[in-house]
């Protein structure tokens, strides 16, 4: 990837998102498991739990803890993991 020159402002902007990264990705999560609640089709709820590991493992989350989670695509489980995670990081 090319090295590009960023105004003073996109620096600033692009250092704020990753200081609040694992904010945004526990939001994300949060908007997951209620997209996992209103899925209707075993397709869309697969697709969801992709997802939901995606972003736990950029959240640094054990994988043993993720596995638990997204294998027994248990969403009570995973509300409480994004629970402990946004109390600070208890999941990793």
């Amino acid at each position: 990837m090319a090295q590009r020159d960023l105004s003073r402002h996109q620096e600033k902007i692009v250092k704020r998102y990753y200081d609040h990264h694992d904010t945004i990705q526990a939001n994300k999560l949060g908007e997951l498991l209620s997209e996992l609640w209103l899925a209707e089709t075993d397709a869309a709820r697969a697709k969801l739990w992709k997802r939901a590991r995606t972003a736990l493992t950029r959240l640094g989350v054990d994988d043993t803890k993720v596995a638990a989670v997204c294998d027994a695509q248990d969403a009570e489980r995973l509300g409480k993991l994004i629970k402990s995670i946004e109390a600070g990081g208890g999941g990793r």
